[in-house]
């Protein structure tokens, strides 16, 4: 092995190993929030919650009132202050800065799909979206077709600095792992305890930006994480499906379509702080918005 690779190697393992070695990064942010003192976050917190929120549950009151009927948010279930401070700026950067990620893009079937080394991603396209751009990247510009013109005559000679460029409004870190090369960070953490007979659990871990997130949905039943952020849900029963364009961003549906909505016909939503763990029911839709630069984890029932 390389002099260089067994360095970087043993840095991996010494971090991972002790995560206070690096200094006082499990408190706060995590080094995640790159806005000035001033500047506000890119999108506001509902008015009201309308999705409960408990402390101390029991695993029998999850059983009987939320597991198969609506959503719940639990705080308290684990302790995940080791994994939180493994899951900081610095220390991810340091131990997984060279490994390649997948990114897709953030619309309702995740078209396109992207791979690039988890520094690149982290230093230049978490910024926050633009909310003209489409879910799978390219800006709402109606039927000029200016954009599909630019595609086929590309000016880099880097493919994928073309390709980075059109969609790094949208791309998303969610799902599309290594769970090899993840494995270190992944054996840190402490999914929730409450579980549905017959299924397994599948981790999903993210990072993403503010402004981004995923339109509505719908899959199984799972629970999400909150590491580091503030992340929005909006979620609906299998039976009333949202209005929504599947190639249209949550920040898109959020300010064009959702203040028409009457009373009725809005979602049940709230904003999930670091720490919470929001649990969805199987087939409920659902879409998410991270309020500011956000790291999370959804364990799937699969």
């Amino acid at each position: 092995m390389a002099p260089r690779v067994r360095l970087h190697l043993l840095f991996v393992i010494w971090t991972l190993a002790d995560p206070a070695r690096l200094g006082p990064d499990s408190e706060g942010d995590g080094g995640w929030q790159q806005r000035g003192p001033r500047e506000p976050a890119a999108v506001a917190e509902e008015e009201r919650c309308t999705v409960e929120r408990w402390a101390n549950f029991s695993y029998a009151k999850f059983v009987q009132y939320y597991a198969f009927s609506r959503p719940v948010i639990l705080q308290g279930l684990t302790d995940n202050s080791r994994f939180r401070a493994l899951c900081s700026r610095e220390r991810l950067l340091a131990s997984f800065g060279n490994n390649v990620v997948r990114l897709s893009t953030a619309n309702t079937y995740s078209y396109q799909k992207v791979d690039l080394p988890f520094q690149e991603y982290v230093e230049q396209m978490l910024h926050p979206q633009d909310p003209t751009s489409l879910g799978n990247g390219e800006p709402d510009l109606g039927s000029s077709g200016v954009r599909r013109r630019h595609l086929a005559q590309p000016r880099f000679q880097d493919p994928c600095t073309l390709l980075c460029s059109l969609l790094a409004d949208t791309l998303y870190f969610f799902g599309d792992h290594n769970f090899t090369e993840w494995a270190s960070l992944f054996q840190h953490y402490s999914p929730p305890t409450f579980s549905l007979l017959g299924t397994t659990p599948a981790y999903s871990f993210g990072i993403a930006g503010a402004g981004s997130g995923v339109p509505f949905h719908w899959h199984g039943p799972g629970f999400s994480e909150v590491i580091y952020g503030r992340k929005r849900w909006f979620l609906y029963p299998p039976e009333k499906t949202p209005e929504f364009h599947p190639n249209k961003t949550t920040l898109s549906w959020l300010q064009n379509i959702y203040p028409a909505l009457t009373p009725s016909a809005r979602p049940l939503e709230c904003t999930i702080q670091a720490g919470e763990v929001l649990y969805f029911p199987d087939r409920w839709w659902h879409a998410t918005l991270n309020l500011d630069t956000s790291v999370f984890i959804s364990t799937f029932l699969s």
